[in-house]
């Protein structure tokens, strides 16, 4: 990504792609062995026998993976000034090896800080799809961006 993106480079109904991924189970085992190791992310075959029918990746592998894709296709190349958290999260279909995700930023809401005037905040929604178009997570949220520096020319 060439641009540089500033606060008021978002606004209301904004899209932005954010790239694809495929999953693999190596590395859905490897997360949940170290952070969520309920048998069926980490055992094939328990996964196998429970309701899932399968290894599945665990909901935070999810959402670590849509964060990567947020930092590498926006952020990296945003005056991010971080986050105050989240509203919320959904995990709405099961995560497989083999899955292909697709990750959308919806920039929501946007306001201009009154106490601060070199940022303002974005409030978005992340949507992970598979590859049959199925949403499979969201995230909602908000950042705070730098403001533009005077004199500089809109993007």
């Amino acid at each position: 990504m060439s641009r540089q993106w500033y606060f008021e480079d978002f606004y209301p109904g904004q899209e932005i792609d954010l790239g694809k991924r495929t999953v693999t189970e190596d590395e859905i085992i490897a997360f949940a062995r170290q952070f969520d190791p309920q048998p069926f992310h980490v055992d094939p075959d328990a996964a196998r026998d429970s309701i899932y029918g399968g290894v599945i990746a665990s909901g935070w592998h999810t959402c670590s993976m849509m964060m990567r894709m947020v930092v590498d296709g926006l952020m990296c190349a945003a005056s991010s000034m971080g986050s105050p958290g989240l509203d919320g999260v959904r995990w709405l279909q099961p995560v497989r090896a083999g899955d292909t995700l697709h990750v959308r930023y919806l920039t929501r809401e946007v306001k201009a800080s009154n106490s601060k005037p070199d940022r303002g905040v974005v409030w978005s929604r992340w949507t992970a799809t598979n590859q049959h178009g199925e949403p499979v997570c969201t995230v909602d949220g908000m950042g705070m961006f730098g403001r533009r520096p005077m004199g500089e020319n809109d993007a």
